[in-house]
């Protein structure tokens, strides 16, 4: 034996760690029994929104008659289009920077309420309703309450103030944003609330022992560590708010230019001759808009997942 493996003997001689030998194998099976598990949900994404995304991409640069062309990039960029694109990110930003700084407020009383109190866990199990209901039934429910003949709009009138007479309309941008704060505001606290948990008591304790007050210790430790967190679920309700499309649709039957809507609009084959790529171009400049959004959101939780692990 000894003469072989001076020799140079194969591979299958060594030892169990070495390449080749039953080690190696029993680590490549385990290896793939891991894997195993993802392949389902890799098959998902590859067929839910790979091929979507490539269809789209392709469809964006392709003229009606199958060839190349920038014509219709040109078109979702110039006009109405952009437009839309700009009512879209506005509506987001507000959509998200509101209901964003509401909903850490409401999860910080959440997080400070005695755990295994009722409330605690109302108010957890209400936010993952709220933040779940949306589309027509959602504008429906404002339509019925804030609309022009609702029924907080007629309580309001027999006060003497009518909110369409000062400016107010829940059919304008403004009034899709009060709808969106409905499930923007629950899903802020539920995407927030575990940065919350993350932080630990002895960071107060040890700020407290040295003297710190409340807003020194949120200034100086409590605020930067939860800071990334928080921009990251801002981002993560820019998202959501921008490729919500039923309810702006329901409520404002298309009245408001919103790139889902009129995406939804080409989808619905409302196009002009020749342009029937146009809302492929919209859809990957959706596409690139989130996920600049959504790499932004990845850095920010790498960054934050340091200190809350």
């Amino acid at each position: 034996m000894d003469e072989l493996v001076s020799a140079g003997a194969p591979e299958f001689f060594s030892d169990s760690g070495a390449p080749g030998g039953p080690g190696a194998a029993v680590a490549a099976a385990r290896g793939l029994r891991r894997m195993a598990g993802v392949v389902p949900f890799g098959v998902y994404m590859a067929l839910g929104l790979g091929a979507p995304l490539v269809a789209v991409a392709i469809g964006a640069f392709q003229s009606p008659n199958g060839g190349f062309t920038l014509g219709n990039v040109r078109i979702a960029t110039h006009g109405e289009y952009l437009h839309g694109f700009a009512q879209s990110i506005e509506l987001s930003v507000v959509a998200a920077v509101v209901p964003g700084i509401l909903g850490l407020l409401i999860a910080y009383s959440i997080w400070t309420a005695k755990r295994g109190s009722i409330l605690r866990q109302v108010a957890i199990t209400a936010s993952g309703v709220f933040a779940n209901f949306g589309g027509v039934p959602l504008a429906f429910l404002f339509i019925a309450t804030l609309g022009s003949s609702g029924l907080a709009t007629r309580w309001l009138n027999d006060l003497g103030f009518n909110p369409y007479q000062h400016g107010f309309s829940l059919y304008s941008l403004s009034g899709v944003v009060v709808v969106y704060m409905y499930f923007q505001i629950p899903l802020m606290v539920l995407v927030i609330l575990p940065a919350l948990e993350g932080l630990r008591p002895a960071w107060r304790e040890a700020a407290a022992n040295m003297g710190a007050r409340t807003w020194q210790y949120w200034r100086h430790v409590g605020g930067p560590v939860l800071m990334p967190s928080f921009l990251g679920c801002v981002l993560l309700l820019f998202g959501s708010s921008l490729s919500a499309y039923a309810t702006a649709q329901a409520m404002t039957s298309g009245t408001i230019a919103l790139t889902p809507i009129q995406i939804g609009t080409f989808l619905n084959g409302n196009v002009v001759a020749g342009q029937q790529n146009v809302g492929k171009a919209l859809g990957l400049g959706m596409v690139i808009i989130i996920a600049i959004a959504m790499g932004i959101y990845v850095v920010l939780q790498r960054r934050s997942a340091r200190w809350l692990q």
